[in-house]
């Protein structure tokens, strides 16, 4: 992204890109917050969520992202062969040394004349691979890269993290603007050092600063970068039709939504959360493909990822005609979310492999 400018740090690519494709995926199981409390603390208090999404034994960030990636394929209609670049954003790949994404690659065709990675920044690695992929077709480099965010449900043990980790994510491909479903005006990032959120090596569940979470970690960097980038592109929240956010729980997005001046109705179609969980790498991702699912041309998006760590990144886009064409070839957000099998506690037990025997 040669067409930096040092005094907003609006990132733009030298070339106008978009997004040609996307796909979501979320498993069947749910496994009810009540449930989850009903282990805990014998149902007393207060649920953060509804339900959340939880993969099944066959099921792990590869094969998710496969299917995320394939829905995405459909949609944009090209050749996988063109594809230069397939990245794998998450915090739960299945093998710490070998990539998922190769595994991606070769299963939607890819192979072998592709670059591939896996990205880890939490929750954000998602959207960071879609900035890398944003800069490789910018600059030329490539016609396509495809870039995921996907996760699978962690979280200790009656820790708060267990009512919301769950899996899920989306696919989103990049490509030139005349081919784009939704055209991509600009990005910028806003990092520091916040350890809000952390897993060491060989550790199975990651832990938590509590209400550090919050401030100054979630809201410092999600409003620092949404302001940023609205500044620099010289709009306000009147400006966009849609907005979505990183979604830990309900509460968050609603409350840096309000803050930058959003009215309900603008992000509450991307707002999953209370149905599926906290999807991490692919939260905010897998939110703007609901809004994708239903955005009319000329909408304009915000959509502002959070990661752990600590840091965000902001993206302004807007719909396009060819969007109405394409939505219908692969199954909708909504249509995962309605595949709904429930289960219990014990499955979930068994399905997550909490018993260290």
């Amino acid at each position: 992204m040669n067409a930096y400018n040092p005094s907003n740090g609006l990132m733009r690519p030298d070339r106008p890109v978009g997004i040609v494709g996307y796909g979501a995926y979320v498993p069947r199981y749910r496994i009810p917050a009540a449930e989850i409390s009903r282990m805990w603390t014998g149902g007393t208090g207060g649920v953060p969520i509804k339900e959340k999404a939880v993969n099944g034994l066959d099921e792990d960030v590869a094969t998710m992202s496969i299917e995320a990636a394939r829905n995405a394929m459909l949609r944009a209609q090209i050749n996988p062969q063109e594809i230069r670049a397939v990245w794998v954003g998450s915090e739960s790949h299945p093998y710490a040394v070998k990539p998922t994404s190769t595994i991606v690659a070769e299963a939607i065709g890819a192979v072998p004349n592709t670059q591939a990675a896996d990205w880890e920044f939490a929750c954000k690695a998602g959207t960071e691979a879609m900035q890398a992929a944003i800069a490789f077709v910018g600059s030329g480099m490539a016609r396509y890269a495809l870039s995921i965010g996907m996760d699978t449900a962690q979280g200790r043990p009656g820790d708060a993290l267990e009512y919301t980790a769950a899996a899920g994510g989306a696919a989103i491909l990049i490509g030139p603007a005349a081919e784009s479903l939704v055209l991509i005006d600009g990005s910028y990032s806003f990092v520091t050092d916040t350890p809000d959120f952390w897993r060491r090596a060989h550790a199975d569940y990651p832990s938590h600063g509590d209400r550090f979470t919050g401030e100054p970690a979630y809201f410092k960097h999600v409003l620092g970068a949404a302001e940023a980038l609205m500044t620099a592109v010289n709009r306000t929240a009147s400006d966009y039709r849609w907005a979505v956010f990183h979604q830990p729980n309900a509460k968050f997005p609603e409350r840096a939504a309000q803050a930058l001046g959003f009215a309900p109705d603008q992000f509450k179609v991307g707002l999953l959360s209370p149905r599926i969980g906290n999807t991490y790498s692919g939260s905010t991702m897998i939110g703007l493909t609901a809004i994708l699912d239903v955005a009319e041309p000329g909408d304009r998006i915000l959509m502002v990822s959070y990661g752990s760590g600590a840091g965000s990144d902001a993206f302004d886009l807007q719909v396009t005609e060819r969007l109405l064409e394409a939505r219908g070839r692969a199954i909708s957000t909504e249509g995962y979310i309605a595949r709904r099998t429930e289960i219990d506690y014990a499955t979930y037990t068994r399905y997550r492999d909490k018993l260290k025997l």
